[in-house]
C-alpha cells in the first residue's frame, strides 16, 4: 500500500512539475544510500535495548514472578 501511494504521489508530481519528478527519481538512490547508516545504527540500538531489557528481566523470569499458580 505504501508503494502504491508513493507511485500515485510521484505521478501527480510528474503531471504538475515533471522536471522535479525526474530529479526526485534520480536522487532517490543517493538519499537511500545516505540514510542506510542511520538505519543500521537504529537497528543496532534496538537490538541493544532489547538485550538489556531481557538481561534485567532475567532474575524475575528465573524466579517465576507473575506466573499463575493454578
Amino acid at each position: 500500500m505504501k508503494t502504491l501511494f508513493a507511485l500515485g504521489v510521484w505521478c501527480l508530481l510528474f503531471v504538475l512539475c515533471w522536471p522535479l519528478a525526474i530529479l526526485a527519481l534520480l536522487a532517490w538512490p543517493f538519499v537511500w544510500l545516505l540514510s542506510l547508516p542511520f538505519r543500521l545504527v537504529g537497528i543496532t540500538f534496538s537490538a541493544l535495548f532489547a538485550f538489556l531489557g531481557a538481561l534485567f528481566m532475567l532474575p524475575a523470569r528465573v524466579l517465576g514472578v507473575g506466573r499463575a499458580t493454578a
